[in-house]
């Protein structure tokens, strides 16, 4: 369904870093009974740029209902963003806490206003504070100073103001220039503030030369050298070692990083996700605590990083993915919401599948519907700075639905798509049980293709979320319907891909930014809606249990996946309807084009790989027509391994040559890049 919300609104951009959007709140009731009693940094104004503040702040409610608190920074004078959404308070003797703020202003200094926002959302009451807090420039003389931040591997260098018009990078090197200097991505010049840049995808313990390169009217003007020595790898933080199976070599492509997200289906023994180049020498990480089920979704093109993080949110009894937070290289959060802040969203825009999972009474009636958590994935590329994120809905349905025998009413695992704005309110849903009527939408009675059901307490072990409307008078298992894996935005026709792992389907989804029905315009797979071109007589040629599905080229094709190979390699008598597994193989590098004038596929690689990952992977074409794959979850010999693989392609055929391959900790998705700036257009 569509739903507009709120109207997008610009921010300023010379702080994009740190404001994201204008704060639209209802008004405040006279009558009301939240009061805000303090607000209070954890340093005295003024600070520096780079510092961290810990805001708290304390509430007092006389009236029934959880009272949640939302934090709002902007520069003064200007509009305020969220920087982290509604989130309920601990009570300690008739007191309301929030938990704690952790700002840190990297972007420009100025005068900035902080404000805290209280709300009940039973009575719709709501409150607010503010306080002025003042960020002093790094730099303030003639010469760029560089500083530490909090993350050992990550510089903050801060230039003098520029002149209007102009633009500014930085270039940073390694002092014995071992390898090519990296130049940050130009920021327009705002005098008279200052120009900060995070310095990122630097070795541990080395040095390195840096100066700005500011772009004028007429010509190149370097600025003065500076120096840096990073520090060492923190031995609390756990990093995976790789192994290299085929070495880079003349036809690897230039690409000089890899970016890693390790997962291990066992909790507690994550990983940290790094970047690292192709020997697997480390040059950035991000560890958050928890560290399990820390999701990497995508690095973005402003030096930012957007992850799925589990925590304690709004449900005590589930902390699994319960936030979506945008970080910056140094690991601060500029930017979170959680599932309990969607859910009032969802909520308020009449869509009750979105509800809370603790508010729906047991047993749970059939058509009762909830929201579990976040899934697998988000991308920041849509227009006006949107952010498209996975959801994860559990639903009751009559006995006997997907074939289930158990005679009781059964608990079926779906997806939403949503679309948040800039400030992270959803503007835009797709709820696939609103779409389960049959083709050429979704069909409810179209089963998983593998038969995969969730079981309580499974949890991610299982590839499952938590589950929580089963019970006395459910069917014990939950019917795992779809498992959506990846979201991507196509810019020629504004539309969304949706990859569904359990049907072997990549949807199409009338999205058309933001104006579009979200009905499906058509699904890609074995008993799809495309026929394919099988022009190499593969036995088996779509894609089963895919993941990471996109279109290269900012959309001009091919289309790219990780084919898993779930359905193919199942014994023979399993059956799509459309294909029988073959009882063998393993999974596929695929790139394929598609033509929707004449709805065929026809493929340009689909490489066997030498082993089966029964879950999670990569797929990305890379500058020099090389493709990228990561095959996430390998197991053998009692272990756990992902191998991340570069295939040249062979002329005349749908095979590829291995060009590098290097062996890891089983991993969730992976990226190669040139430098933490420049992520792929996928």
């Amino acid at each position: 369904m569509q739903a507009t919300v709120q109207p997008a609104v610009s921010v300023n951009p010379n702080s994009a870093c740190c404001l994201v959007g204008l704060l639209l709140l209802a008004g405040i009731p006279a009558s009301a009974t939240v009061t805000i009693s303090s607000l209070t940094p954890s340093l005295a104004s003024p600070q520096n740029l780079g510092t961290s503040i810990t805001w708290l702040a304390q509430a007092t409610n006389t009236n029934p209902g959880v009272v949640t608190f939302q934090f709002n920074v902007g520069l003064s004078g200007g509009p305020l963003a969220v920087f982290k959404d509604y989130l309920p308070g601990a009570s300690s003797g008739g007191v309301l806490n929030a938990q704690p703020f952790v700002w840190t202003p990297s972007g420009i200094e100025g005068t900035y206003e902080i404000e805290v926002v209280t709300k009940n959302f039973a009575t719709g009451e709501t409150a607010s504070q503010t306080a002025m807090f003042t960020v002093s420039p790094l730099v303030t003389g003639s010469t760029p100073v560089v500083v530490n931040t909090i993350h050992p591997l990550v510089a903050l260098f801060s230039a003098p103001s520029c002149a209007s018009g102009n633009s500014m990078a930085v270039s940073f090197q390694d002092q014995a220039m071992s390898k090519p200097a990296t130049l940050t991505p130009y920021q327009a010049c705002h005098p008279p503030f200052s120009m900060n840049f995070e310095i990122a995808g630097m070795y541990p313990g080395t040095t390195y030369n840096m100066f700005s390169q500011t772009l004028t009217g007429t010509g190149m003007v370097n600025g003065p050298t500076v120096t840096f020595t990073t520090g060492a790898l923190p031995t609390d933080v756990p990093v995976p070692t790789f192994t290299q199976v085929v070495p880079p070599g003349s036809k690897t492509d230039p690409d000089a990083l890899l970016i890693l997200n390790p997962i291990l289906y066992s909790p507690g023994s994550n990983d940290a996700i790094v970047a690292v180049d192709l020997s697997g020498n480390v040059v950035w990480y991000y560890y958050a605590s928890p560290p399990q089920n820390s999701v990497l979704t995508r690095i973005l093109p402003n030096g930012t990083v957007l992850t799925l993080q589990s925590g304690k949110a709004w449900d005590p009894q589930n902390q699994h993915l319960q936030f979506l937070r945008q970080t910056d290289l140094a690991g601060n959060i500029i930017k979170e919401t959680n599932t309990g802040a969607i859910q009032k969203e969802l909520l308020a825009m009449g869509v009750t599948d979105g509800q809370p999972c603790l508010a729906v009474p047991k047993p749970a009636a059939v058509g009762a519907g909830c929201l579990d958590s976040f899934s697998h994935d988000a991308i920041e590329t849509l227009p006006n700075g949107n952010t498209a994120v996975l959801v994860s809905l559990e639903k009751i349905f009559a006995a006997g639905t997907q074939g289930d025998t158990t005679g009781l009413p059964v608990d079926i695992l779906g997806d939403m798509v949503l679309v948040l704005d800039e400030n992270w309110q959803v503007v835009w849903y797709l709820d696939a049980f609103e779409h389960d009527s049959g083709a050429p939408q979704l069909d409810i009675n179209r089963a998983a293709v593998l038969g995969e059901t969730c079981i309580p307490n499974s949890g991610p072990a299982n590839l499952c979320p938590p589950l929580t409307l089963l019970g006395t008078g459910i069917a014990p298992a939950a019917h795992d319907w779809l498992h959506g894996n990846s979201l991507y935005y196509w810019p020629q026709d504004n539309d969304l891909l949706w990859s569904m792992r359990n049907q072997d389907w990549v949807a199409k989804i009338d999205y058309n930014n933001g104006s579009g029905t979200s009905n499906i315009l058509w699904r890609l797979g074995p008993c799809g809606d495309f026929s394919f071109n099988n022009i190499y007589n593969d036995p088996w040629p779509w894609n089963s249990g895919q993941h990471d599905v996109g279109i290269e080229n900012n959309g001009a094709g091919p289309v790219t996946l990780f084919d898993n190979g779930n359905t193919r390699v199942s014994p023979p008598g399993v059956s799509t309807g459309c294909m029988q597994g073959t009882g063998s193989g393993g999974s596929r590098g695929m790139a394929l084009t598609i033509d929707e004038s004449t709805m065929q596929v026809t493929p340009v690689l689909s490489q066997q790989l030498g082993f089966y990952s029964q879950a999670n992977g990569s797929a990305q074409l890379l500058d020099n027509g090389n493709y990228f794959y990561l095959a996430g979850v390998v197991l053998g010999n009692g272990t756990q391994s992902s191998h991340s693989i570069e295939l040249l392609p062979i002329s005349g055929t749908d095979n590829g040559k291995q060009v590098l391959h290097l062996r890891s900790a089983s991993a969730y998705r992976a990226f190669r890049l040139p430098n933490m700036y420049t992520p792929p257009t996928t």
